[in-house]
């Protein structure tokens, strides 16, 4: 068992998911003027699902023991493609994507608020406590 219980590394799925919805927030707002191009957007469910199927490498030293491996995905990204924002078929409304930026932001900011408390935590504990 981890130091955390495992909270760590779900805070770290939790920051792989906000980076890749910050890079498609990126690519729709720096392609809102691309003529016929198609919005995208990252779902959470999909990306938690291969979030699960993820195992991490170890040594096996019984047969008994269950099989690790690494895998990795960059699933849970998806476009929009029946949907037209303006007369060139771009499907990317400048608002929506900016409300999405800031919202993901602030969903960044309070996960790495999390890690920076468990981490401070820790280092109270080697300290014995004092600061």
């Amino acid at each position: 068992m981890g130091i955390f219980g495992g909270t760590i590394s779900n805070l770290e799925r939790g920051l792989d998911f906000s980076a890749a919805k910050q890079k498609t927030i990126a690519q729709n707002i720096a392609n809102v003027d691309t003529p016929n191009y198609k919005a995208r957007s990252v779902s959470f469910n999909e990306f938690l699902t291969d979030a699960k199927k993820t195992t991490i490498a170890a040594h096996r030293t019984d047969q008994k023991h269950m099989i690790f491996g690494t895998q990795t995905s960059t699933s849970g990204v998806f476009d929009y493609q029946n949907f037209r924002y303006s007369n060139n078929g771009n499907g990317v409304d400048m608002d929506k994507e900016q409300a999405n930026l800031a919202t993901n932001q602030l969903y960044y900011n309070a996960l790495v608020d999390r890690v920076s408390g468990k981490l401070n935590t820790l280092q109270t504990v080697i300290k014995g406590g004092s600061r």
